[in-house]
């Protein structure tokens, strides 16, 4: 069994909290598929972990330095008497930004009496508030220039995106002789994670001890350190990330991770197009990897091999910037991807060890993004706002390997991805995205994924609301470490993991999702869903897994979200009951796990 992404890559890939895409306009490999892009979780098989732990731990644990303070902390509403004209009145008169006053809240508003008790003074006290410079160099605005709602919004966007933000809210407070003030008010989570976290999918365990820090001394960066076990292996691993590097608009990752199979190493570093009309970007990346996959068969493993593989990619990208709501990307760059196979020591287990494959290339790209998104609450998330995407998104990449670069063959690389939302009547609202995937050799294609993906939203009261997705998943001759599975790992909640699989595979869900207003503790919000699945993985097999047709379930369970801490948005504790399959399965599947939406 190949690693499979986790459920923050499976919603909204290539957001900025879930995952960075190798290039502007490259997509993310579809999150059904086997495939791990070790963008983000990446690591190396030795280091001294009893240091570095030390030092992590000394780090976290002491207080934040003192910082002077910033000046920036005016009222949080309009001046008195003063009428603020609306967002085309302001243009309209030519109004530029005046004074900008930085309002970053902390985790708990004790001015509010519910919230005035010890504890939340104590987690306040202890909490290192988020710099309010921090914040400032996310703006796309600064004092003096024209006023632009535009901007105003994609900062929110920009800044709702972090990991330790709850919400941000940009708005004019005040205008006076030409010039609008402007408040930018967010508020913080908590960030410091010391714990246990503990899950269940398919019928498998999954349990974790970490210390992680997201938002350093209110810096914005991000360290920690993990000791994980699942069903494929043993991890410990440290990380450091930062995505405003000494306050800059440059993005990095070091990750390093060491496996009781083998470990990883990451680096990376990336001034991206981090806005709409962000005129160049550019990146470098590493990756090693060493680890041994298995396959799974009806009862034990069919076969295992051990995978070596190691990824290095530069690109430089260019945009003439937003144009009528739309906005072209154009980039190039070099990529070598090199995938080495071997026998492990405990053998195989009866099928052959993959091919090697090495492609060394050169690529072209584009990319389209239009401007239009949405505000919403209530739809992935609980009394949290949440930003859509309802324009069209178009990208593609094309590049070339030979033996001369240091390619094993001759290959032409592509992808092609698409997206679109839009709202169908009033209350319906649908997503639909779609993605193509490999390389042609000798004029055929090969190992190939595509996908089809669609999201509806109806919105049925205030409470009540109706979601279906359907997942579409073809591999067209895909090579022999690839294959598609489908259990309870990939969304198909009655069934145990990697129950099927193959080259082709559909997954359709219906849910009823229930938000309530309680709110325990002031901690926590409150949710409920009534779901039913239904899927297939089918044909091409290289394992002897039997075919048994299609798939259903049914189940229910809660949805907790996290309104005070940014380490997981939503808890959920399902009970899930499968309709079809082998009478020797549970009959009932209890499902906890940790995810980024309802």
């Amino acid at each position: 069994m190949k690693r499979s992404q986790s459920d923050a890559d499976k919603v909204l890939c290539c957001h900025p909290k879930h995952r960075i895409p190798l290039a502007p306009g490259i997509p993310c490999r579809p999150p059904s598929l086997i495939y791990r892009n070790p963008f983000w979780t990446v690591a190396g098989r030795s280091f001294p972990r009893t240091v570095l732990a030390s030092f992590l731990v000394l780090v976290l644990l002491s207080p934040a330095p003192a910082f002077p303070e910033e000046k920036g902390s005016g009222s949080p509403s309009a001046l008195p008497g003063n009428q603020i004209p609306t967002d085309r009145e302001l243009v309209d008169r030519g109004a530029v930004i005046g004074d900008i006053r930085i309002l970053p809240e902390n985790i708990f508003d004790i001015e509010d009496p519910r919230e005035n008790n010890w504890l939340f003074r104590l987690a306040n006290r202890l909490h290192a508030r988020t710099r309010p410079w921090v914040v400032k160099k996310q703006l796309l605005f600064r004092s003096g220039d024209p006023y632009n709602p535009r901007l105003l919004a994609e900062s929110e966007r920009i800044l709702r995106s972090n990991w330790y933000l709850y919400d941000a809210r940009i708005r004019p407070i005040a205008f006076e002789d030409g010039r609008v003030d402007i408040e930018v008010r967010t508020r913080d989570v908590w960030t410091l994670q010391p714990g246990f976290s503990f899950g269940r999918q398919g019928g498998e365990n999954t349990t974790s001890i970490d210390l992680r820090e997201k938002n350093l001394f209110g810096l914005g960066s991000e360290i920690g350190i993990a000791s994980s076990s699942d069903p494929d292996r043993d991890t410990e691993s440290l990380n450091f990330a930062d995505e405003h590097l000494f306050g800059t608009w440059l993005r990095t990752s070091i990750v390093l991770e060491d496996s009781s199979d083998g470990g990883r190493r990451s680096f990376l570093l990336e001034r991206p197009f981090y806005s709409l009309d962000t005129r160049w970007a550019a990146s470098g990346f590493y990756n090693d990897d060493d680890r041994i996959d298995t396959l799974v068969g009806v009862e034990s493993i069919a076969s295992r091999y051990r995978t070596r593989s190691k990824l290095y990619q530069v690109y430089g990208g260019w945009s003439p910037g937003l144009r009528e709501r739309r906005v072209w990307r154009f980039f190039a760059g070099a990529k070598r991807d090199e995938s080495r196979f071997s026998e492990p020591p405990e053998g195989t287990g009866g099928l052959p060890v993959p091919a090697d494959r090495v492609l060394v290339y050169p690529f072209v790209g584009f990319a389209l993004t239009e401007d239009d998104f949405e505000k919403a609450k209530n739809r992935d998330q609980i009394e949290r706002t949440e930003d859509f995407f309802l324009g069209t998104r178009l990208s593609a990449t094309l590049g070339y390997a030979t033996p001369q670069f240091g390619s094993d063959r001759y290959a032409v690389p592509f992808s092609v991805s698409f997206g679109k939302g839009g709202h169908l009547r009033e209350r319906w609202t649908i997503l639909v995205d779609g993605i193509a995937d490999g390389r042609v050799e000798h004029g055929k294609v090969q190992d190939t994924a595509l996908e089809a993906d669609g999201r509806v939203y109806l919105r049925v009261s205030r409470s009540l609301l109706s979601f279906a997705s359907l997942s579409l998943s073809r591999l067209i001759k895909p090579d022999d470490d690839h294959q598609l599975v489908l259990g309870g790992e990939t969304g198909l909640r009655g069934y145990p993991r990697q129950y099927q699989a193959g080259d082709r595979r559909f997954l359709f869900t219906v849910e009823q999702r229930y938000f309530t207003d309680w709110y325990p503790f002031r901690l926590f919000y409150i949710g409920g869903a009534i779901f039913f699945d239904a899927g297939r993985a089918w044909g091409g097999n290289v394992v002897d897994l039997p075919d048994s047709g299609l798939l259903k379930d049914v189940g229910f369970g809660l949805r907790i979200g996290n309104s005070r801490s940014g380490l997981g948005n939503m808890i959920h504790v399902d009970l899930a009951f499968p309709l079809d399959g082998d009478p020797s399965i549970d009959r009932v599947q209890f499902l906890v796990e940790t995810k980024q939406s309802f």
